[in-house]
């Protein structure tokens, strides 16, 4: 929790890279900052807990506190810090580093190091530390050691670089002054960097003992310097020219916060009959006229080949982050379009591999001067398919037993209005799609790599920024692998976690692949017979299990409403049958619709 100084004046680290550090924590706006226990990072701990600007937090796993970060800097759009011991401690980051880096959401490592001369002597927790991390940061900076601080233990080993004999105190002054004018230049640049980029970046801290001094006297540290703007008109007469030719566009959308001007601008573009819009739910943009569940309208022309041809764009424009459906991939990726523009300052993939041109400026600004009103059968043709796959599918939806389909399409009947919807990756995020999200849903997912591994301990993490309700829907291997992201002291008494426990990875089951033998259920499936019983026990939330439909329907009509703590709601579905359901339902759109045409 947040630790106030009763002192009349502030008391900093008496080091002066970790106070330098801190100070341009502040100077660059940094507020939140997540702590995990350590001894090497007690002059960086210090120094923030003591600050009443920081808001900070203590937790323990710093693979947990990393995604919590993560979910915090997601919600806020500005930089979240993290801060390790030295050793192992760093690498638990990385998972969280590599989301940050291809959702391009904005994270500050900050790790704590032994002296450069102490690495690979035998030092306890002790690694190589710098560019741990590799390509998958925006930039890093490996700050020098100072020299002032525990001199004489300094100079006691015969593997220091800085002196060839003993100093005097006007040469430990000089390089003390050396270093940290390096450093400052390092940390202005970073945090520069970190606060108008779009990712993760790395300070690596290295500290001499002693670590626990304190001092009321700050050194002075120059203050940031004013960021000259970069922005650059784009040049989009390109895209204008080939938009008033083509006649047939499609604006694909993948992950985005809610932007009401886009929304606004998509929904006026939807007037124009030559294009086509398709959306994910974590886009966070719905309309009538929009695809708004992709697969219902690909999987059943997969089954359909001679369809396939009513969607092929001449334009395809993308917008936002990564696209959750394969199998809209596959289909541009075979029925190309003549053009790709991707538009906004999100990375520009070329999934489909023939990107035309990145119009690195507001999608909603570029988007806005394209003109409509072409003559064009495109969209009314393609919602034609989609609408009757959707109309058929309701017949099936009534018919199928206790199943993840069934489960979903409860969940998403029952959800309250305005709520904030994490999702975990594999199974929930696909089924996701396939329902409609009552008014006010605000849905996130951390698609950047798309990995199990973090999303309670995200969720957790947003929920201290987004006032609207926490719902996290998660498998049951998501929510046992991420178990730590529930140890925390700050879960909302409102958070609802939601686990679909079908034994294993469901998903595994809707592969190509061997299904049933003991290699199967040990190695792909994993299956196991765990319930979330004990583990809301062991951090003291509410638990309900339910395993038919009709004791779903009884739990989700309170589920939601307020309590005195959170609650988790386990939800066991049959392993064997949740796969037919799946694939019987897009069969069933394409049977249905050949019924109605007899």
């Amino acid at each position: 929790m947040k630790f106030n100084s009763q002192s009349q004046h502030l008391r900093y680290t008496e080091i002066p890279l970790p106070q330098a550090v801190v100070f341009y924590c502040e100077e660059y706006g940094i507020e939140h900052i997540v702590i995990s226990a350590g001894s090497r990072n007690a002059p960086l701990t210090n120094g923030f807990a003591e600050n009443p600007f920081f808001k900070t937090y203590s937790i323990v796993d710093e693979r947990a506190a990393a995604f919590f970060a993560l979910g915090m800097a997601q919600q806020l759009g500005r930089p979240v810090a993290i801060v390790c011991t030295s050793g192992s401690a760093l690498l638990n980051y990385y998972p969280a580093v590599a989301e940050a880096y291809y959702s391009g959401i904005p994270l500050i490592i900050l790790s704590a190091d032994r002296m450069p001369h102490r690495i690979g002597i035998g030092d306890g927790q002790t690694i190589e530390q710098q560019g741990v991390f590799g390509p998958h940061l925006l930039s890093s900076a490996d700050l020098l050691p100072d020299v002032s601080h525990a001199t004489e233990t300094l100079l006691k080993s015969n593997k220091q670089p800085f002196f060839t004999k003993k100093p005097n105190q006007k040469e430990v002054a000089s390089l003390q002054e050396k270093h940290q004018a390096h450093n400052i230049t390092e940390l202005q640049r970073v945090f520069a960097l970190a606060n108008h980029s779009k990712g993760p970046v790395h300070l690596n801290i290295p500290m001499e003992e002693p670590l626990y001094g304190m001092t009321t006297t700050p050194l002075a540290f120059p203050k940031r310097k004013a960021q000259t703007s970069t922005n650059q008109n784009a040049n989009i007469s390109t895209l204008q020219t080939l938009w008033s030719k083509a006649k047939r566009k499609m604006i694909l959308v993948g992950v985005s916060k809610p932007d009401a001007e886009l929304a606004s601008v998509l929904s006026t573009l939807l007037e124009d009959p030559s294009v086509v819009v398709l959306t994910e739910k974590t886009s966070n943009f719905s309309h009538a006229k929009a695809i708004g569940a992709i697969d219902c309208l690909m999987a059943p022309l997969e089954l359909e080949p001679k369809n396939q041809a009513d969607l092929q764009p001449d334009l395809l424009i993308t917008t936002g982050g990564m696209v959750v459906s394969k199998k809209i991939k596959f289909f541009l990726r075979e029925h190309k379009a003549k053009h790709h523009f991707h538009l906004g300052n999100t990375a520009a993939n070329d999934t489909f591999f023939y990107l035309t041109e990145h119009i690195d400026a507001s999608a909603a600004a570029t988007l806005d001067s394209l003109e409509i009103g072409h003559k064009s059968n495109y969209q009314s043709t393609v919602l034609a398919h989609y609408n009757s796959y959707l109309q058929t599918a309701v017949d099936y939806l009534n018919t199928i037993p206790f199943s993840d389909l069934r489960v979903f399409d409860m969940i998403t009947a029952a959800l309250p209005q305005n709520t904030h919807l994490q999702i975990a990756n594999s199974s929930p995020v696909r089924y996701i799609q396939l329902f409609d999200l009552p008014r006010g849903t605000e849905v996130f997912c951390n698609r950047g790599t798309a990995g199990i591994d973090g999303s309670t301990a995200t969720a957790m993490g947003a929920a201290q920024i987004n006032p609207k309700q926490t719902i996290l829907i998660t498998g049951d291997l998501s929510f046992f692998y991420d178990v730590n992201g529930l140890w925390n002291n700050y879960i909302p008494k409102d958070a609802r976690i939601l686990v679909i426990n079908n034994q294993g990875g469901g998903i595994f089951r809707i592969l190509p692949g061997e299904k049933d033998t003991p290699k199967y259920d040990t190695y792909f499936e994993t299956v196991h017979n765990r319930s979330a019983r004990n583990v809301a026990k062991s951090f003291g939330l509410g638990y309900k299990r339910v395993q038919t439909k009709w004791a779903l329907k009884q739990a989700l009509k309170s589920f939601f409403k307020p309590s005195t703590k959170a609650k988790i709601l386990e939800i066991c579905t049959p392993r064997k049958i949740n796969n037919v359901v799946l694939l019987d339902y897009f069969k069933a759109m394409v049977k249905n619709e050949l019924n109605q045409k007899l």
